[in-house]
């Protein structure tokens, strides 16, 4: 049998995209184009230089996705998104709404969330390419995540977990009572003060943006849904700072940097809601994920009860979206029952 040299011609196999690859290449568009936005504004405003760079790291970043997922569509010969663009979603001459310790915060919290989708995705996908953008994607994500995390370090505005006792030696679970979580519970242990503590972070990012973006909104409509996603957001709060306080650990300090009193809106409506669909989704994620690793009942029984305030304020805000044609939707499968019919 001949041996088969490094001029053997290569299939010319063309492997098409498999829907999981559909929906991260087709929702990392969605959530750049509307990065770009977002950062532009941030831009106009923004002073301190420390500051200033982490907020253009990320715009290129966004900037560089959007180029590469725009190959890609027109590669498989795929319609790109509308998404969002800075013609029609953007007013550079409104005034500053945020606080340059805002742009970092907000950069900073929203960089775990890029994290967690490119981790996914890149789980999701099989075709190579794909999964090399998302693995520069999943790095380049962490270099603007450990960056943030540095300045607000630097600049003493991170707020960090609650520290216990170093254990004395190792242990196992020995009744069912390590379950209970009425009447006296054991205290938390670390996993489950870990998910707490990033909630009540999450929660924070929530109630701020939610209340800078409903002095501004034009729609009576949108301004009300951010009032009331930033009192469920300070609701919650206050829900997983008390579970911290039961247990005389501090909760994470109250992010003081509060909006500015502008009135002008610097984004579309349809833009604010798309960022407020944005955190819902993060937000029933992370319940899920906490739900799942927080053995004690009373903390499923929480994490449950705020998952159902979310999901429910989230279907009001998709139907708000759906109402002013905002929702674009994303690919879907075919309806055979009407193929059928002919």
């Amino acid at each position: 049998m001949p041996t088969q040299t490094d001029n053997t011609p290569q299939s010319e196999h063309h492997i098409i995209w498999t829907s999981a690859e559909i929906a991260n290449i087709w929702t990392n568009y969605m959530s750049d184009t509307a990065a770009i936005c977002t950062l532009n504004f941030f831009l106009t405003h923004v002073e301190d230089k420390e500051i200033r760079s982490i907020v253009e790291f990320a715009l290129q970043l966004s900037k560089a996705h959007v180029e590469k997922l725009k190959a890609f569509f027109n590669e498989e010969q795929y319609p790109i998104p509308d998404g969002f663009s800075l013609n029609s979603d953007v007013n550079k001459e409104a005034p500053r709404l945020f606080t340059d310790d805002f742009y970092l915060f907000y950069i900073q919290n929203v960089g775990k969330i890029g994290m967690e989708f490119y981790t996914q995705s890149l789980s999701n996908c099989a075709r190579l390419d794909i999964c090399e953008y998302f693995t520069e994607s999943l790095s380049e994500s962490a270099r603007l995540l450990n960056k943030a995390t540095e300045i607000m370090l630097s600049k003493g505005t991170f707020i960090r977990a609650p520290f216990i006792p170093k254990p004395k030696k190792v242990e196992y679970v020995q009744k069912q009572s390590y379950l209970a979580g009425f009447g006296h519970p054991r205290p938390l242990n670390a996993i489950e003060i870990s998910n707490i503590y990033f909630n009540l972070i999450q929660n924070q990012l929530g109630r701020t943006f939610l209340m800078g973006l409903s002095q501004v909104a034009k729609s009576r409509e949108v301004r009300d849904y951010m009032v009331r996603g930033r009192d469920i957001a300070d609701k919650h709060v206050e829900v997983f700072g008390s579970l911290l306080s039961k247990e005389f650990l501090p909760s994470a300090s109250a992010w003081d940097t509060l909006p500015t009193d502008s009135t002008s809106p610097p984004l579309s409506d349809k833009l604010m809601m798309f960022h407020a669909t944005t955190l819902n989704s993060a937000g029933i994620a992370h319940y899920g994920r906490s739900l799942g690793m927080s053995p004690r009942k009373d903390l499923g029984a929480n994490y449950v009860r705020l998952t159902a305030e979310v999901i429910q304020f989230a279907e009001d805000g998709t139907n708000i979206m759906i109402e002013q044609s905002w929702l674009e939707q994303p690919p879907q499968a075919a309806d055979r029952d009407l193929l059928a019919k002919g």
